[in-house]
């Protein structure tokens, strides 16, 4: 099995740390969103859609976080213990409300948050504006007082991503770093930490986006999104 995957995604954090630690065996490809490598020839060779996570279970082809996490759960049903997806009808009906609800949630205001801190300035060549940075800060605030299994894996490694540029959604909320630990602890701390180093280095991040010249191609794309 191959997955695809760049570490700076919540998706494929996801992905890569429920494998990790269910001790699923897979060949991890690395693709780096923010050197524009989802665009080159060589990865458009793959015959796999411009996009990650992708999971190649020798000729079988599968995108999206939540299909994939599905399909490693089934497939390899014999070592996932039943916290992670239960097997009772009405729990395994909650981790799949949060699924269902955290994508234009909880994932969209909090990598709202992380792509104005790291890609606006890229793009606009300017900081964000101070008004689009309040709006999307509120909006990550109202998803974190709403919501907060499987499900728990997806949600802190969402609500990470704004760490990538300084900003604590877990500030200020002890439930939710009580919540925090204990799904670390469960996970192992060392994986956690390690899977997270490339999000946590925002210097790194910015440096790869200058001069990339596949990136240059969609910075019309990206203006328009920002505006």
């Amino acid at each position: 099995m191959e997955l695809y995957l760049d570490l700076v995604s919540p998706p494929c954090r996801s992905v890569y740390l429920f494998a990790k630690a269910l001790g699923i065996p897979f060949e991890f490809k690395l693709v780096e969103l923010l050197a524009g490598q989802q665009y080159t020839e060589e990865f458009g060779k793959l015959n796999i859609v411009r996009k990650i996570p992708v999971m190649k279970d020798g000729s079988f082809v599968l995108t999206e976080s939540t299909a994939i996490l599905m399909y490693l759960v089934q497939k390899c049903s014999a070592s996932v213990a039943d916290h992670w997806f239960p097997a009772d009808l009405q729990q395994r009906a909650r981790v799949n409300e949060y699924l269902s609800w955290q994508h234009l949630n909880l994932r969209a205001h909090c990598s709202k948050v992380f792509l104005l801190k790291t890609l606006y300035p890229f793009v606009m060549g300017s900081e964000a504006p101070k008004e689009k940075m309040d709006v999307a800060l509120e909006e990550m605030k109202e998803s974190l007082n709403l919501k907060i299994s499987l499900a728990d894996l997806v949600a802190l490694v969402e609500i990470m991503q704004p760490l990538g540029n300084g900003v604590d959604g877990f500030e200020g909320r002890p439930k939710l770093m009580a919540w925090r630990d204990r799904v670390k602890k469960e996970l192992g701390e060392k994986l956690f930490d390690q899977t997270h180093e490339r999000l946590l280095d925002a210097k790194g991040l910015q440096q790869k986006m200058q001069n990339n010249s596949q990136l240059q191609k969609i910075k019309p794309m990206l203006q328009k999104f920002f505006h």
